[in-house]
């Protein structure tokens, strides 16, 4: 089977979205022959091969942020068998919608994450919510979902409600053989991580929120006490400069991008991982399964899917959306204890390797492919 992969971001550019197309289009490239298309991005060739599928980066007349208008998908995806949609991708989504029902083709739908912007973006946002985004749930065939929580509450809750039999829930995996724990790993204090883009884009990771909670933290616990930060962005001198207007830069550490055995090694020096997000703009949170995979704990906020990664009190902790209080109380809970620090990391260990393993999603997606197959 031929299947087309279509995604707004893609690795080498490090983002959530962009690592799970590149995760889902290795996947199936162990069952069919894959191909990705995404927008050509500066200092990029317009195609590559890779070991296991090929790459095409697709020129736009029209770019803005991470949405393109890609025409040419509209006869370039009539030799596939299957289109693969990573949602959202403006500038695409309609050509996809065009092509597959002029062609025919089977159509799967990967749900993401709400599309929330103030402003003009915002009106846009909507628009294509009421009358454009109701036509392409109509023409998939399946619709994916990280996990049934987001889905059940985000924005396309009302065509779940309404046809529950065209979701389905397949998480994101982690490689467990990468990210591992570490024997012997001292630092002499405890560290705090945070791991996401210092841009723009991912204003709804709240790290804001984090800087705010630190200084309480800092204030009073009884231990020295660090937050590291892995991600780099235009608001990076910004944030900077709020750690040093709450007087806390001496306690903040901006490592900048990190990959690799760099980011590994981020995981496994530090005691346990913060997600401050505050609104769907954030479903899931790969940064969540890496930290669990290297035996960390991880506090997040209450957010549909996001809270569904782990369980409340047995491999993390869960703080309400935008309560920089109650999210100090949290990171000085597990900062002054040793003892729920290892319990949590070891249960986060196991619940990955119990659920978030390649393995598992590939028999999952097999399942998935049978049943298009058969229709």
């Amino acid at each position: 089977m031929k299947v087309a992969h279509l995604t707004a971001t893609f690795p080498p550019y490090r983002g959530g979205m962009g690592n799970v197309a590149a995760q889902l289009a290795w996947m199936y490239s162990l069952h069919h022959e894959v191909t990705v298309f995404t927008p050509r991005y500066r200092g990029v060739i317009s195609s590559r091969d890779v070991p296991a599928y090929r790459v095409e980066w697709l020129k736009s007349p029209i770019k803005y942020g991470n949405a393109a208008w890609l025409p040419q998908l509209l006869w370039r995806l009539r030799s596939f068998d299957l289109v693969y949609l990573h949602y959202p991708f403006y500038g695409a989504h309609l050509a996809v919608l065009l092509a597959c029902s002029f062609w025919q083709k089977k159509l799967i739908i990967h749900y993401h994450m709400d599309s929330l912007s103030p402003g003009f973006k915002g009106f846009i946002f909507e628009f294509n919510r009421r009358f454009i985004f109701p036509m392409l749930v109509k023409r998939a065939d399946i619709i994916i979902g990280a996990s049934l929580d987001y889905l059940e509450h985000s924005q396309i809750s009302p065509f779940y409600t309404a046809n529950p039999k065209k979701f389905r829930e397949i998480p994101f995996w982690v490689d467990t053989g990468k990210f591992h724990p570490a024997d012997n790993v001292l630092t002499g204090e405890i560290i705090v991580l945070f791991v996401g883009g210092l841009d723009q884009a991912h204003y709804f990771k709240g790290f804001e929120n984090l800087l705010y909670a630190m200084k309480t933290v800092i204030m009073k616990c009884s231990k020295a006490i660090l937050l590291r930060v892995v991600g780099s962005g235009d608001l990076l001198g910004f944030y900077q400069k709020l750690a040093s207007e709450l007087d806390i830069a001496d306690h903040v550490e901006f490592l900048g991008k990190a990959d690799g055995e760099t980011l590994v090694r981020a995981y496994q020096e530090a005691n346990f991982l913060v997600l401050p997000s505050i609104n769907q703009g954030e479903a899931f949170g790969l940064v969540l399964l890496e930290a669990m995979s290297s035996g960390k704990p991880v506090i997040a906020s209450n957010l549909p899917g996001v809270r569904s990664v782990f369980h409340d009190g047995k491999e993390g902790l869960v703080a309400g959306i935008g309560d920089t209080e109650e999210l100090a109380e949290k990171i000085l809970l597990l900062a002054e204890n040793d003892e729920l620090r290892s319990r949590m990391g070891w249960c986060a260990r196991q619940r990955v390797l119990k659920k978030y393993q390649a393995g598992i999603v590939e028999q999952e997606l097999k399942a998935l492919w049978r049943q298009l197959l058969e229709k």
